[in-house]
């Protein structure tokens, strides 16, 4: 309560200054361009352009910006704000799109997707998973978001089998501001955002001085859930501050997010959907002594997340600068359970079978060191760079209460710990080898130490030396064409969830690092009116991690190791702009995803994504559909095993206009317009499914003052 009173103290004095000293106030997007130094914009890009792909590399990538993201950030994960982008499947457990979010790309899991922010990982190094539950509304703090296809650049942390995402925070406005977002609809959501900065502040008269900028946001995110009990509690941080000078930057980053989520993620049966209905959720179910029934209240997870991210950049000339950056992140938490008839003996504790509840608990660390050079003259561009990181992870879980004797505990009933070094050092050059075109090579070598004690009697320990090598060339063919070819290879080792996984389960193989060799080619052309591209892949894997279709008892998804596999196909996307206040965009992709004639789990054939966007007078109108085809949720070609096809739209409408001075924007978001009845996900096995199932038609309407 303290911190939310002196922030909105804080967003008032900026509010006022930013009164004092313009009469008519901007947008921070044209205060940003009207800023002739734009020093933060400047040095920002220093950041992260060491592992981004550009106009000359040959890979297949998507960039989404700041004005996308604020178009579609009104409650709902990251995860539902890409899956308009090639490739891209979003799942939610609560069915909602809040709490627990993941995404798939080229049906690759998500533990194989790198994800960075500035650069710096924010995959759980342990279980390779992003949990974007952990930073709730973070998206009202992203720049821009670029997805690269496939293996993509080097970049740091784990390998990326299916994708990276690198996301950039905001760039600090040169003027004052502030913004108060507001949502609320269906399933009791709501979300409240309050922002602010204090614009660049001089230290002294001179004009070539050190500024100085300060920003920040307190936020909350709320809903019920569609699937029944599946409430996510989830209130968030971000601040950044900035000194500037005309070549140097310093900036100390610090976010947060602390979640409490019901569990959803057992998913419900379809004799379970007639029994009771589509949002029934089995998770924490039953019987009292009296016979009744019922749920236990807090079969909850629960987690907190703090990271510190502090980055220097320096422009030495217009042909040299470099970057570096300290990273921390520290995270605990827990998630309790109620279980049936388990085996005390299991527990280190005395007896037969009796229901428990019990509470696993989790404290990691994690923590490192990223920088990069870059060079560029006429004809060559030239990024060195690399990281070093550590993680310390602890793992331990508690009996709380036994239903035959309640007085009955278990502390520490198991107890693991990981360490994991990793280690990487890259070198990308971009040759210009005639006009137009240029040549690509990126070679990265990376060596990853882990170490486990407790998942079994003997120690786990692995060291892995990769060598991931890249290629690829681009020709600029004229100002509107350009055709590209590329071939990279990409190793990763397994998870710490992979070895669980194969002790828990003698049938599954002993864990193995998997190979990728990618081959990717395309071509893409920008027009006034139309605007199109093409990308075909194909991706040659050596003991690939493929989902299994089955869910530990964590409720995540096991892997497990096939020798030979590969997915290939074609990305097609297309802008039609016939007037400027008219757009429609489009994206498909046909694949096939195979382990010799076996359909590989989770990867549709075919996916589809239209987005139509009419804005005139201050209006704002826009039509989303996705369309996922059939997905086989294990490895055996058993129709029993799948995922229907489903097509799902969306309707924004807004209005932008001014308030005095101030701007505001009113509108209302309707989900699943046309109510379709879809599961995005689900979980597989020997004579059992269980499916994810979606909200059906619902709605957020939303409104948002910028000052």
């Amino acid at each position: 309560m303290k911190k939310t009173i002196l922030f909105t103290a804080f967003c008032c004095a900026v509010w006022m200054s930013g009164r004092a000293g313009h009469n008519t106030p901007q947008s921070r997007e044209q205060a940003n361009e009207a800023q002739a130094d734009s020093l933060s914009v400047t040095l920002g890009e220093v950041d992260v352009v060491a592992i981004r792909a550009g106009s000359t590399t040959p890979m297949a990538f998507t960039n989404i910006d700041k004005e996308e993201l604020k178009a579609n950030n009104h409650a709902k994960d990251i995860p539902s704000m890409l899956q308009l982008t090639p490739s891209v499947i979003a799942t939610s457990d609560a069915g909602t799109g809040i709490g627990y979010t993941s995404l798939r790309i080229r049906g690759t899991d998500p533990t194989r997707i790198n994800i960075t922010t500035n650069g710096i990982p924010m995959n759980d190094a342990e279980s390779g998973l992003t949990y974007f539950n952990n930073i709730p509304d973070f998206a009202s703090n992203v720049q821009d978001i670029q997805i690269q296809r496939g293996v993509g650049t080097s970049t740091n942390g784990a390998g990326a089998f299916g994708a990276s995402i690198n996301m950039r925070t905001d760039n600090f406005s040169p003027t004052p501001w502030g913004r108060l977002a507001v949502s609320y609809g269906t399933y009791a959501t709501n979300k409240e955002s309050l922002q602010g900065g204090s614009g660049f502040l001089s230290l002294s008269p001179d004009s070539t001085a050190m500024k100085v900028a300060v920003e920040g946001r307190l936020s909350y995110i709320g809903s019920d859930g569609y699937i029944d009990r599946a409430f996510a509690h989830e209130p968030s941080l971000f601040v950044q501050a900035g000194l500037f000078s005309e070549t140097s930057s310093l900036k100390f980053i610090t976010f947060n997010g602390r979640e409490e989520t019901y569990h959803a993620w057992d998913y419900t049966s379809k004799e379970d959907w007639r029994k009771y209905s589509r949002h029934y959720n089995p998770a924490g179910r039953y019987v009292t002594d009296d016979g009744d029934t019922t749920f236990y209240a807090n079969q909850t997870d629960n987690y907190h997340q703090q990271h510190y991210q502090l980055h220097g950049s320096h422009i030495f000339s217009q042909r040299m600068s470099i970057n570096a950056a300290l990273h921390y992140t520290h995270g605990f938490g827990y998630y309790e359970q109620y279980k049936c008839n388990q085996h005390l003996e299991d527990y280190g504790l005395h007896g037969d079978v009796s229901d428990l509840v019990r509470r696993k608990n989790m404290k990691n660390d994690f923590y490192g060191v990223i920088a990069s050079l870059q060079y560029k003259s006429k004809k060559i561009e030239n990024i060195t760079g690399g990281g070093w990181n550590k993680y310390y992870g602890s793992h331990y879980g508690d009996v709380l209460w036994v239903r035959n004797d309640e007085s009955m505990t278990a502390d520490n009933y198991y107890r693991n710990v990981s360490h994991k070094y990793d280690f990487n050092i890259y070198d990308k050059l971009t040759w210009a080898l005639m006009n137009d075109v240029y040549f690509f090579a990126d070679l990265q070598y990376r060596f990853v130490d882990h170490a486990i004690d407790g998942l079994s009697s003997e120690r786990i320990q692995n060291t892995w030396h990769f060598f991931n090598p890249k290629g690829g060339i681009t020709w600029n063919v004229n100002s509107g064409n350009k055709l590209y070819a590329s071939y990279a290879i990409a190793h990763k080792e397994p998870t710490r969830n992979d070895y669980e996984d194969a002790i828990a389960d003698p049938t599954l193989p002993t864990p193995r690092a998997e190979r990728l060799n990618d081959l990717e080619a395309g071509w893409q052309h920008l027009g006034q009116v139309v605007s199109f591209s093409g990308n075909l892949y194909y991706m040659k894997y050596h003991d690939q991690f493929v989902l299994t279709g089955a869910q530990d008892e964590n409720g995540e998804f096991i892997a497990s190791n096939i020798e030979d596999s590969y997915r290939m196909g074609i990305e097609l996307c297309g802008t039609f702009r016939p007037f400027t206040s008219l757009e429609w965009n489009v994206s498909g992709t046909l694949s096939r995803n195979r382990a010799e004639d076996v359909h590989l789990s989770y990867s549709p054939e075919i996916q589809f994504s239209s987005n139509i966007s009419y804005r005139r007078n201050g209006w704002e109108a826009s039509f989303n559909s996705i369309y996922v085809g059939k997905q086989y949720m294990t490895n055996s070609n058993n129709e029993a095993h799948t995922l229907a096809p489903y097509f799902v739209s969306d309707l924004n409408l807004s209005k932008h206009f001014r308030l005095n001075e101030a701007r505001c924007t009113v509108g209302i978001t309707i989900y699943n317009i046309f109510n379709a009845e879809y599961e995005s996900n689900g979980s597989a096995g020997d004579g059992w499914c269980v499916y994810s199932c979606q909200a059906p038609t619902h709605f957020l309407a939303h409104i948002a003052l910028d000052i």
